[in-house]
């Protein structure tokens, strides 16, 4: 009897109490508009991510010095240091380079997970391309094709099916990164979850459902990647 007791204490009055669960559940469209910043930020930063890593890839690619030497550089730096450092450098540095400007933070998270995970897409790029004969890219050029011709309609589109599932999980990382957000006051999932929780004290239901939140994001991807890899090894 006293161990039912304190169990009915524990839910009453612990840090996972009925009560808190229920404060959470009724203050749930908090969590939901986060959500749905993350899943903007995220489809965002993806497009300029596979922009940026397909451009950086296929100079890191090159056959000429100085695009290689650039790529490089880009791959390095953005890989080497923390997405959070710059993400704040972004967060500082635009408003003084643009005078007068405001730019919301979800362009600067934007462009932050973008140009991050641009480094590691561009990565992936470089090995699919490498996965592709040489022979295959100097039968284009002999045919006339540019050296950007021949990256786009012959080499990229063979080097796709190599690259997809890498690309896959990049885009898993990139929607648990945009948490970063929360720290420039970002508006997204961790920013809700963290701004509710230190309001009102109910820590451990809100960082349970927003985990379980991103998982929803994120697993669905996950299981794609997988589902690719298996294909391409297959194939």
């Amino acid at each position: 009897m006293a161990e039912l007791f304190e169990r009915i204490g524990f839910l009453q009055q612990g840090p996972f109490a009925v009560p808190r669960w229920e404060a959470l559940f009724a203050n749930m469209d908090t969590l939901w508009e986060g959500a749905l910043v993350t899943l903007l930020v995220a489809s965002l930063g993806l497009v300029l991510s596979l922009a940026l890593g397909t451009i950086i890839g296929v100079m890191s690619a090159s056959q000429w010095k100085a695009p290689r030497a650039f790529a490089r550089a880009y791959v390095e730096f953005f890989q080497n240091t923390p997405l959070l450092i710059q993400v704040f450098m972004i967060y500082n540095a635009l408003p003084i380079l643009i005078k007068g400007m405001f730019i919301p933070v979800i362009v600067i998270g934007i462009i932050g997970v973008g140009m991050y995970h641009g480094a590691y897409i561009a990565e992936v790029v470089r090995a699919g391309i490498q996965s592709i004969g040489r022979g295959q890219l100097e039968a284009a050029l002999s045919q006339g094709f540019s050296y950007v011709g021949a990256m786009r309609y012959i080499i990229i589109p063979q080097a796709m099916r190599v690259v997809l599932p890498p690309l896959t999980n990049q885009a898993v990382s990139l929607i648990k990164n945009t948490s970063v957000l929360a720290v420039i006051a970002g508006g997204d999932l961790m920013y809700a979850g963290d701004s509710f929780a230190g309001t009102y004290g109910h820590y451990g239901p809100t960082y349970v459902v927003v985990g379980l939140l991103y998982f929803a994001m994120c697993f669905p991807l996950a299981r794609l990647a997988r589902r690719l890899e298996s294909k391409a090894r297959v194939a």
